[in-house]
């Protein structure tokens, strides 16, 4: 078999991609009102889609949102006040904008790293550096 058969195979044997599609999608907050706390209860599967630590993702939520919070014994965010679920979505969508995609080729395959004090967004996918938060 010469190579242009050998090409053709593998092309005919590789499958079909659907769209374009990012594989990145954050989950839809699940929150209620609890007194006078929001309780955003998918909070850990956020965690695991962003890949971050929960410290980090709290604090940047508590400045985004003005409030305080605390990560309750059954993994759910406990945010001081009334907030929609619209205003904590798009919060984790400026999160994911500036602590989880890479600013050059957008994959989420990132680590957030210090480096003289500052924190880096290295991408392991396309080795982009960059300013956290940007």
């Amino acid at each position: 078999m010469d190579y242009e058969e050998q090409l053709d195979r593998a092309l005919e044997d590789t499958p079909d991609i659907e769209g374009t599609g990012s594989r990145f999608s954050l989950p839809t907050p699940e929150v209620r009102q609890e007194g006078n706390a929001t309780v955003y209860e998918n909070f850990q599967s956020t965690l695991d889609t962003l890949d971050r630590d929960e410290q980090h993702v709290m604090k940047y939520l508590q400045n985004e949102l003005g409030t305080s919070a605390n990560i309750d014994e059954r993994g759910r965010l406990r945010l001081t006040g009334e907030f929609r679920q619209n205003r904590i979505l798009e919060a984790m969508e400026e999160y994911a904008e500036g602590y989880v995609l890479c600013s050059e080729c957008g994959l989420p395959d990132t680590r957030l790293e210090t480096e003289n004090g500052a924190e880096i967004l290295r991408c392991e996918a396309c080795g982009a550096r960059s300013a956290t938060g940007t």
